[in-house]
């Protein structure tokens, strides 16, 4: 028995890691080409996110491996009679397929992991990289295209002479109430402060217009804008699908408490309304932006809440995998690791992830409980244990 676990499972970690290390660098190099076009980055920024994008690339990469290497060892040793011959000494297909599924299910808190840093500390490093080297983003995109814009800003110029812009034309918001304003200016020059996170803009010999006011200034002025408003990344993000696993619990209970703070202030407009009998002010409509705002923070909570049983059915797919694909492939018995793969893989593709992607939406909407992400993992479940009775009866 230790003879056939050590076989197996050598022949699964040759495949797993060849395939792994393959897709991943496809991806990976996938991800950043991606990066780089919507970003303008250089090549030392390319550089610098590789470790942040390496975590996302391999979440995507870890479960179809680990099919891919199931289904190629399995349909080989099928297709040249190893698990015959097993029968034929009386050792059932259980023994060869046992050190498949111990694999996978330390593969599965592999992958559990990974998919916890890639969407908080991993996109947070790429977040950071990137509003860290905005100065030369923008530069770069000035060069090459004369604009660069976001939501917030958009800045036009007629050339680039070294740090120089020529003819700059800057728009974007200017203090809380956002009222628009637009610098043009004969040169500028952008200084960009990372601890401070500003962008400082050193406008010459130009004209501000700010709603119906313009000015123009013979020397220069200096602009401050934030680098989270000038970078296509913002600095900070309050998703859920961006927090770590450790941080569940806290932002679960910052959640209620802010739900119960909204209550509270809708019932005490309410309350308020009665005790000074203005009737108006106790209708569903005078707290129709609490009613909005707490629809928000609801929808809000729901996603806190299935966000981690999103995380660990997702990384358990692994394991579900290998249940379906080792009976699988044994009972197609074909050496084409090609062929095995997609045979298994498609039945997946038609039945795990619509599933898993309904359950998620469902989850999310408050419809039914987070537990609901797991479904697709339960079917895979039941029909691994139904292939695996077939292939031990046989």
């Amino acid at each position: 028995m230790k003879i056939i676990t050590r076989y197996v499972l050598l022949e699964l970690l040759q495949v797993f890691l060849v395939a792994l290390a393959a897709l991943t660098l496809f991806m990976l190099v996938v991800g950043l080409v991606k990066e780089a076009q919507q970003q303008g980055l250089g090549l030392v920024q390319i550089m610098l996110l590789v470790p942040y994008v390496l975590p996302e690339a391999m979440r995507f990469a870890v479960p179809g491996t680990m099919l891919f290497a199931t289904a190629s060892v399995f349909g080989r040793m099928s297709a040249s009679n190893e698990i015959t011959a097993l029968k034929a000494a009386g050792v059932t297909p259980m023994s060869a397929m046992w050190p498949a599924f111990g694999l996978a299910l330390v593969v599965s808190f592999v992958s559990v992991w990974l998919n916890d840093v890639a969407v908080s500390w991993g996109r947070d490093g790429v977040r950071r990289v990137v509003v860290e080297s905005v100065e030369q983003i923008i530069y770069g995109k000035l060069r090459q295209q004369r604009s660069y814009s976001t939501p917030q800003v958009s800045i036009n110029v007629k050339g680039v002479d070294g740090r120089t812009l020529i003819r700059p034309t800057l728009s974007f918001a200017s203090g809380p109430a956002g009222a628009p304003a637009t610098v043009s200016a004969a040169e500028a020059e952008l200084r960009a402060n990372a601890a401070a996170g500003t962008l400082t803009v050193i406008f010459r010999d130009g004209t501000l217009h700010m709603g119906d006011v313009t000015a123009s200034f013979p020397d220069e002025i200096v602009r401050e804008v934030p680098l989270d408003a000038v970078s296509r990344k913002g600095t900070t993000t309050t998703s859920p699908s961006e927090i770590a696993m450790a941080e569940f619990a806290k932002a679960r209970a910052d959640e209620v408490a802010r739900i119960d703070q909204i209550e509270q202030v809708a019932a005490g407009k309410q309350a308020m309304g009665i005790v000074t009998s203005r009737l108006e002010h106790t209708v569903p409509s005078a707290v129709a932006h609490e009613r909005a705002l707490l629809d928000w923070e609801k929808t809000r909570l729901n996603r806190i809440v299935m966000e981690p049983w999103r995380r660990w059915a997702n990384g358990f797919s692994c394991l579900c995998f290998v249940l379906v694909g080792a009976p699988m492939a044994i009972r197609m018995r074909n050496a084409d690791f090609l062929t095995s793969f997609f045979l298994c893989f498609l039945p997946i593709l038609i039945v795990y992830y619509p599933v898993f992607i309904l359950g998620v939406d469902q989850a999310k909407a408050g419809k039914v409980p987070p537990i609901a992400v797991w479904a697709g993992n339960l079917l895979m479940l039941l029909w691994g244990w139904w292939l695996m009775r077939r292939v031990v009866r046989q």
